[in-house]
């Protein structure tokens, strides 16, 4: 009898240690399946970002001239984003506002996300939206030999540049902001004001994000008289501080053009005076990006090896090129020919 009673409960042992083992591969297996899920989600969002995390040392634009006044402005940028200020760079186009934007962004130190503004843009572009539903089984042994699948069906959230950046303390630049419609930009009045970020058609407890401390913004946009641009709403500017941007001084010019082309010292100050001069004489707008253009054009057609002045004509041909996008006409071009040739 003490045999039977012994082997009963060694049957009786072995079953409860089977049943436990079940049960704890059924939560592992429940566990690993909430993990890897959650992983994927996390890859895909990071691919699914508009935006995606950069190290601040790849977004510096090459190459990147430094001097005295673009170290000042970059110094100003940053003396605000350590007050905790959003910056809102102001200039006219091709006057390098992207560059210094991304410049100061990098000297942070932290992540980095980029995202430009156009009409497309609108509140889920910059925190996210729905992509689809995700389909996984659920393989539930609840009894010994008996298999239960379930078919599950969970909807995909892809965070985009803003819930990227707010969650983990990066540098938000988002250029030609103004471009967009102003109404995407209502869910920055909370992260700004509140540091809380918002994120509509997100269903459940994780609806808002509570802002990272490092999370810092960097707004550039051209002024509001340019086509396509949208004046932003009083409540925003109220949130962040201007920082105008104008064209830089003729030495940093000189140096930004060089750093672009390779033509001679006396070929690029030939160019940049040129440059600052139809500035100062045209309607249209003659930034340091037509300097650069123009010296490429100039180190083609003239050559790159050649220490003698450039040609008027030349010089006229080159900058006709380079300005004549920005009329309408043929006869426009005639006219905006004629002024850049009594100008030079």
């Amino acid at each position: 009898m003490a045999n039977d009673s012994s082997s009963r409960e060694r049957k009786v042992r072995g079953k409860k240690i089977r049943s436990d083992r079940e049960a704890k591969e059924r939560r592992r297996a429940k566990k690993n399946l909430s993990t890897n899920g959650q992983k994927r989600a996390q890859s895909q969002n990071q691919r699914g970002a508009d935006g995606p995390l950069s190290d601040p040392s790849d977004v510096v634009p090459e190459p990147f001239v430094s001097t005295e006044q673009i170290e000042g402005l970059q110094n100003r940028i940053n003396g605000w984003l350590d007050a905790d200020q959003p910056v809102h760079l102001i200039g006219p186009t091709g006057c390098g506002k992207t560059a210094l934007a991304l410049s100061a962004a990098a000297q942070r130190g932290r992540p980095v996300v980029f995202i430009n503004g156009d009409e497309a843009v609108d509140t889920a572009a910059l925190v996210g939206q729905h992509a689809g539903g995700e389909r996984y089984k659920e393989d539930d042994r609840y009894v010994s030999g008996v298999h239960k699948q379930t078919e599950v069906v969970r909807e995909r959230w892809v965070d985009n540049p803003l819930s990227v950046a707010a969650r983990e303390g990066a540098t938000l630049v988002y250029n030609e902001f103004s471009r967009s419609n102003p109404v995407a930009h209502n869910v920055l009045l909370s992260v700004f004001e509140e540091g809380v970020l918002e994120r509509p058609g997100k269903r459940g407890d994780d609806r808002q994000i509570d802002v990272h401390p490092e999370f810092r913004a960097i707004l550039t946009s051209n002024s509001v008289e340019y086509a396509g641009v949208h004046e932003p709403q009083d409540a925003l500017l109220d949130r962040v501080v201007g920082v105008n941007v104008d064209f830089y001084d003729e030495e940093t010019e000189r140096e930004i053009v060089g750093a672009h082309v390779d033509l001679s010292p006396d070929r690029i100050e030939q160019i940049v005076a040129a440059t600052r001069a139809l500035r100062e004489q045209l309607d249209v707008v003659v930034g340091t990006r037509a300097a650069i253009t123009a010296a490429k054009g100039i180190a083609i057609f003239d050559g790159s090896d050649g220490d003698d002045d450039i040609e008027a004509d030349r010089l006229v041909d080159v900058f006709t090129d380079v300005l004549s996008p920005k009329v309408v006409g043929e006869g426009d071009v005639k006219d905006l020919r004629n002024d850049i040739e009594s100008t030079l």
